[in-house]
């Protein structure tokens, strides 16, 4: 199936019955058109649902050499996850090679995202984009597919439709938490996961589960969180509080394992002797903290530089599967240890 056409200022000068300069002096608040004119050239702009880019490239020759990134994240959980940054200076690295620059967008939900991204497309603002968050029926790829945007997806592949994804097999990554918990003596063992919905925390907790009955374990409690340090916190508070505790923690990211940490201390409870603790995306969070924090680890500034080589590959025609980077592997450290005896 064809994609439609681009809408360009020569699409918007025709239905307006005008020239393309008339369209650029309008947009740009020039004189040398009539206040009717410049209104009929806006409403044959709405109409076509096209707007002038940020740059002005679309009324020149040079190439666009933006690509553009829209996270659905509170802009205080950005500035404080380890994750994003270094998943963006990966794309930056990328990217300053070929002296292209990112445009960073925070949007409220996904419609709002979709729109950033169709907008930024039919104006000829970015050159591609990158998407990230997939929830499971991820509403993007009906609606960003049959517009042409050349995108690539940060996600598992049973998630992302067909569009081109680099990923991570966290199942499998999942799978190794349990069992080197197990190996340790843990019985009982509780996660800490992501957004209900959000598809890399659906993959990670049906992985838990199945491995958790496979070992013969107790029955592994599992808590959704939005990511941040305080609903980790409040997460692992309510684990240590229970009748029958978790003697180990996994969490979805190193904010909420850090913030347990400090739960757990608050508590009365020694960090592994008591009960141990397992984060997601090693950082220098997980190497700062007392104990050191054992970490799901993977090269977070290569995998947003595999990210924008796989987005280039797709812009210039090369590209048609998706790439797995390595699997995030355990890395030990001090919070955990062998599981204390119960009496």
């Amino acid at each position: 199936m064809n994609s439609p056409a681009r809408v360009t200022i020569k699409d918007v000068a025709a239905r307006a019955g005008v020239s393309k300069g008339a369209v650029s002096l309008a947009f740009n608040q020039k004189p040398g058109v009539s206040d009717v004119t410049r209104r009929r050239i806006f409403e044959a702009a709405k109409e076509l649902g096209w707007a002038p880019n940020l740059t002005a490239r679309s009324l020149s020759s040079q190439k666009v050499d933006i690509i553009g990134l829209a996270l659905c994240r509170p802009a205080r959980l950005l500035g404080l996850e380890p994750f994003y940054m270094d998943f963006i200076s990966g794309i930056e690295s990328v990217l300053a090679e070929r002296s292209y620059s990112l445009l960073l967008r925070l949007v409220r939900d996904l419609d709002e995202e979709t729109e950033q991204y169709k907008s930024w497309w039919r104006s000829q603002t970015i050159a591609g984009a990158i998407l990230v968050d997939f929830h499971e029926n991820d509403p993007r790829v009906a609606s960003l597919q049959p517009i042409g945007l050349p995108a690539v997806a940060v996600g598992h592949p049973s998630l992302t439709g067909s569009f081109p994804a680099v990923w991570t097999d966290d199942a499998t990554a999942a799978a190794e938490a349990v069992r080197y918990l197990a190996a340790l003596g843990h019985r009982r063992i509780a996660r800490v996961g992501g957004p209900v919905g959000l598809g890399h925390s659906a993959i990670r907790a049906t992985a838990f589960a199945a491995t958790i009955r496979e070992l013969g374990l107790d029955e592994g409690r599992q808590i959704a969180t939005g990511f941040d340090g305080s609903e980790g916190a409040r997460a692992t508070r309510s684990l240590l509080m229970s009748a029958d505790r978790p003697t180990a923690i996994v969490y979805d990211n190193d904010i909420m394992a850090v913030a347990g940490a400090g739960v757990a201390a608050e508590m009365g409870f020694a960090v592994p002797d008591d009960v141990s603790l397992l984060a997601w995306d090693d950082s220098q969070l997980c190497r700062i903290t007392h104990p050191t924090l054992s970490a799901m680890s993977h090269d977070v500034h290569s995998f947003g530089a595999q990210v924008a080589r796989t987005l280039f590959a797709v812009i210039e025609g090369e590209h048609t599967g998706s790439v797995q980077v390595p699997t995030p592997s355990l890395t030990p450290r001090g919070s955990t240890a062998q599981a204390p005896v119960r009496n």
